[in-house]
């Protein structure tokens, strides 16, 4: 498997688009190994798309591109202006609670941050605001996508290890709801010193919050929507994503009345290309993990770490430091498709909680997608904004630290990911 990672690390390096260098690597590896047929990596990467319980990315994503495409994140950005507009820092308060409702429509980063770049961004220029410190909070905002459900890597996660998805739905909903609050105190005391202004000079009247809340309920019920129907046995994961679908288009079509032929057309393509691309690494991705299983790697690198301690708590932080150091060479959906079947079996001989874990895990491989070389988000808000990756990484430091403060107070109190999972699911 040396080789295997090696020729992996090397075509990243020259630039090899990562589905490829995965397939390539893999594949090299049963060319090793001459007591396997040669017909079997095909097999498996056709066996890779036949999981029925990754029927839910494409249809989440397709709800989310619809829900998207009919008026709703306007809806929600009204709601968060009107909630926080009478704090310093407005528009970037307005970023965090934005991506905090925008994560049971969305459950992508990426599209969040590039999303509230462009319908913020100008904005935020206008009223003085460092191009940096806009394109840093609305990436790191992005974040909280990844927690509220429905969250894409949860579904990796929950697919691979064979962990309740349901159950990560709703494990993520404290973290995302904590990484609110953070971000929000965050951004208060470096817009008072920064002196970046209200939108409002009082607190919006309840009348006005109340309509605006009435306007964008269709949103914010989606992932209550979501949990009642996993946590009552209605749906499966896959056909909850269906159901999310079809929620979508009679939002658009009935409700709002905005979801046009054109915007249709737009969503499907748009799934399409996200489709494509992460079903292909998840095609790619099987070559490599059969390897790691074959070389048993899971049970040498549980035996190692064994050894370095059997304190659950300081090898979930070693694992964590070195997830948080991946993530700034590889994106955030390789790490948890590559990882996880090595991952989960150390931390079930440990005892760990394996929602709790993969919750905590998916949220630092994110982290990954805003720190450089290899941040996708950060390229992307740095090209909205305009700004360079070093005036980036200057303003934005505050945010990361608000991010992974988040994740390490969920490390050392399990309560706060599990606590709505038992609640939810006993």
């Amino acid at each position: 498997m040396l080789l295997v990672f090696l020729l992996f690390a090397v075509f990243l390096l020259l630039g090899m688009p990562v589905a490829f260098a995965i397939g390539i690597s893999g594949f090299v590896f049963f060319i090793q190994q001459p007591t396997l047929p040669f017909t079997m990596p095909v097999q498996i990467v056709l066996s890779q798309t036949q999981n029925f319980t990754l029927l839910a990315i494409p249809t989440f994503i397709f709800a989310g591109n619809l829900m998207n495409n009919t008026g709703i994140t306007k809806r929600l950005v009204r709601f968060s202006s009107v909630l926080v507009g009478h704090k310093p820092g407005a528009l970037a308060q307005t970023s965090v609670v934005m991506s905090t409702l925008m994560g049971g429509v969305s459950g992508s980063a990426i599209a969040d941050a590039s999303m509230e770049s462009r319908i913020l961004g100008p904005d935020m220029t206008k009223q003085g605001y460092a191009r940096g410190y806009s394109a840093g909070i609305n990436g790191y905002s992005a974040l909280i996508t990844i927690s509220i459900p429905p969250s894409i890597g949860m579904v990796l996660y929950g697919s691979i290890g064979e962990v309740s998805i349901g159950r990560l739905f709703a494990g993520g909903i404290v973290p995302g709801l904590l990484m609110m609050l953070f971000l929000m105190i965050t951004v208060s005391i470096t817009a008072k010193k920064r002196g970046y202004l209200p939108e409002n000079k009082e607190k919006a009247p309840l009348k006005e919050i109340t309509v605006t809340f009435l306007s964008s309920i269709w949103a914010i019920l989606f992932p209550i929507i979501l949990l009642v129907s996993l946590r009552f046995g209605l749906l499966l994961p896959s056909e909850a994503g269906a159901l999310a679908s079809v929620y979508a288009f009679a939002v658009g079509l009935v409700v709002y009345r905005e979801l046009t032929w054109e915007k249709f057309k737009s969503a499907i393509y748009d799934t399409i290309l996200d489709v494509g691309m992460i079903m292909f690494l998840i095609a790619m991705s099987g070559l490599i993990s059969y390897g790691i299983t074959w070389e048993m790697l899971p049970q040498f690198l549980s035996q190692y770490l064994l050894g370095l301690s059997e304190n659950p708590l300081i090898i979930t932080l070693i694992i964590l430091l070195f997830l948080l150091l991946l993530g700034t060479v590889m994106d955030s959906t390789v790490i948890i498709l590559l990882l996880t079947s090595i991952l989960v079996p150390i931390m079930k001989e440990l005892g760990v909680d394996l929602v709790y874990f993969g919750v905590i895990m998916v949220i630092t491989c994110a982290i990954g997608l805003l720190t450089p070389p290899v941040g996708v988000a950060m390229y992307s808000v740095c090209s909205i904004m305009d700004c360079s990756i070093g005036e980036f990484m200057k303003e934005s430091w505050p945010f990361f630290l608000a991010v992974v403060f988040v994740v390490f107070l969920c490390m050392l109190f399990p309560d706060l990911v599990t606590f709505i999972p038992n609640l939810i699911f006993g």
